[in-house]
């Protein structure tokens, strides 16, 4: 397996990859399905922030970092989003995918790395907690998704210690 850099020939993996856990878990709270021109946007515009696993030729999984919330004072805390197919599931490509988007993220002074989990994702949380994020905080219904309301629990992991780093980060939004 490698884990190297998108690219927009990764568009339509990831699309499938992505909207099949969008149609069939409550792993994400959207509904709204990307398209893979969507996807080859979101690439153009991410770069090296896109990250995919793959095999054999096939694509494994992806993530993805982008900025956590708007304003210069969060410029270097990142919110990442990780997907991975059925198939690919404790097969260590999630590991190394976010291995891959830390050294990124250092690289370009991210101090922050935050997930979003919904708490029904008992998977997602315990690879977080494996892979050294802690639980920052829980807001009770704040997704609704299949007649359900969800909860999400936030995580993070600090990447650098305190005072390390450039003052500025080139953290690309989305």
């Amino acid at each position: 397996m490698i884990v190297r850099a998108a690219t927009a020939a990764d568009a339509e993996a990831i699309a499938a990859i992505t909207n099949q856990i969008i149609r069939h878990t409550l792993i994400t709270f959207t509904t709204a399905e990307k398209t893979s021109e969507q996807v080859r946007d979101e690439i153009a515009e991410k770069g090296a922030y896109v990250q995919v696993a793959e095999e054999a030729g096939q694509i494994l999984g992806y993530i993805s970092l982008g900025a956590f919330r708007t304003g210069p004072g969060y410029a270097r805390t990142c919110e990442h989003a990780i997907y991975l197919a059925e198939t690919a599931r404790g097969r260590g490509a999630g590991r190394a995918l976010i291995a891959a988007i830390e050294a990124v993220g250092r690289a370009d002074g991210v101090h922050v790395l935050v997930a979003g989990i919904s708490a029904v994702n008992a998977g997602g949380l315990a690879f977080h907690t494996a892979m050294g994020f802690v639980e920052v905080g829980r807001m009770p219904e704040v997704g609704h998704k299949a007649d359900q309301w969800l909860d999400l629990v936030l995580m993070q992991k600090i990447l650098s210690p305190k005072g390390v780093g450039p003052a500025d980060s080139p953290v690309k939004s989305g």
